[in-house]
């Protein structure tokens, strides 16, 4: 996986503008925060993206991927201002299960997500490198 990183642009903080990948793809549906029973444990935002991150983690295992092939990350909020608050804390969350890997990211404000009481929903698609192409 390669970053993309145009001349002239300041670096990204906390995503990537683009990455290059090749290999095998998986695609994680959106997860919210709650556990393998679809039972809610947190009741924050930080609580809840922290399963959300611990549920795509689980999801990329069966696949034979880790956090590092992930190459996109779709964050759904519902409430903006919750989530720019929560970044600090966030950041930390998001390095304990993910690790320092970067992928291109996108962040969107909703009006609501399907799941009552879901206070966010993320999806991922990662790329598992092809055997051979030196990459991890």
């Amino acid at each position: 996986m390669h970053v993309l990183q145009p001349p002239g642009w300041a670096p990204a903080k906390g995503y990537a503008n683009g990455v290059v990948a090749s290999g095998r793809i998986v695609f994680v549906a959106g997860q919210v925060g709650w556990n393998a029973q679809q039972r809610f444990e947190a009741h924050d935002f930080v609580g809840q993206a922290r399963q959300a991150l611990l549920n795509i983690v689980a999801v990329l295992a069966e696949a034979g991927a880790r956090p590092g092939h992930i190459a996109r990350m779709t964050w759904y909020v519902t409430d903006k201002h919750e989530y720019l608050a929560s970044l600090k804390a966030l950041g930390a969350v998001y390095r304990e299960v993910i690790g320092a890997h970067y992928p291109a990211m996108s962040a969107v404000a909703v009006a609501g997500l399907v799941e009552e009481g879901a206070r966010l929903e993320i999806e991922a698609t990662a790329v598992i490198p092809a055997p051979g192409s030196g990459e991890t």
